[in-house]
């Protein structure tokens, strides 16, 4: 399955807009054949919003879901997209999975949350694995700062994930975890894994860019530079079997040593 990666910061603090240019590179990556287009953290307001994030944050089920269902199915193809959930008293900084044919698939809600901003902002969520069937893969879903835990990779490793799509906010200094976990954790769990950054400045932060999506054997089939880019590249089932087959890490695993890490 080709997926597309929308390294973007779009128009921060205007959903409208974000909306715009959603629909604009889903309309390119479908004409370059991607089944799937992912976006970065909180695509749809802008990351460093401030208050406002309460102010646009929507339901899962919200005008901007239909608005995103609306763009897929048009295009063709499923996306994954970053965005504030509200849920009654409380917002989630979350990933939403929409098909092909604009139907909501699957929601994650970040576990793990960064820094006094998130912290301050957010409620995190409590469930590790969100999962749906894609053009015959296992997309699982995690955000940013969820991803440098290994025991929520691990869980999807587990959980049969093939493909892990992970909308991050990454910022300065920290772009080793672009270029150096990332291809880490698809290797050590066996699996493609999506990481689609913002870039530029927003408030206090400057985002690296350097988005990746890295195969199971530690290999980055793409990746994007510092700036605004759609970089696109190949999910390969027949590759994750083989390279399964071949590396035993998930198989080796001895479970009943591991009780101290709970």
């Amino acid at each position: 399955m080709r997926t597309a990666l929308l390294q973007s910061s779009g128009r921060p603090g205007s959903v409208a807009e974000n909306l715009q240019v959603l629909d604009e590179a889903a309309g390119r990556a479908a004409a370059a054949g991607a089944g799937l287009l992912v976006t970065p953290e909180l695509f749809l307001t802008g990351y460093a919003i401030g208050d406002a994030v309460g102010r646009l944050a929507e339901p899962a089920d919200g005008d901007a879901a239909d608005a995103v269902a609306d763009l897929a199915a048009r295009h063709g193809l499923a996306v994954a997209y970053g965005y504030p959930e509200r849920a009654g008293e409380h917002v989630f900084n979350a990933v939403q999975l929409i098909s092909a044919t604009g139907d909501r698939l699957a929601n994650h809600r970040k576990t793990h949350l960064f820094g006094c901003f998130e912290r301050d902002h957010f409620t995190p969520g409590d469930l590790p694995v969100a999962q749906a069937e894609l053009d015959g893969l296992r997309v699982g879903l995690l955000i940013c700062y969820d991803v440098e835990f290994p025991e929520n990779v691990r869980a999807h490793a587990l959980a049969g994930t093939d493909l892990l799509v992970v909308p991050t906010a990454q910022m300065h200094p920290f772009q080793f975890v672009a270029e150096s976990m990332i291809p880490v954790r698809a290797f050590e769990n066996q699996m493609y894994v999506a990481y689609v950054n913002r870039v530029g400045t927003e408030g206090e932060f400057e985002f690296v860019g350097l988005s990746v999506l890295a195969g199971p054997d530690g290999v980055a089939r793409t990746r994007a530079g510092r700036g605004e880019e759609l970089a696109l590249a190949d999910v390969d089932p027949a590759f994750l079997a083989a390279s399964r087959e071949a590396n035993p890490y998930l198989a080796d695993r001895r479970p009943d040593l591991y009780g101290s890490l709970v």
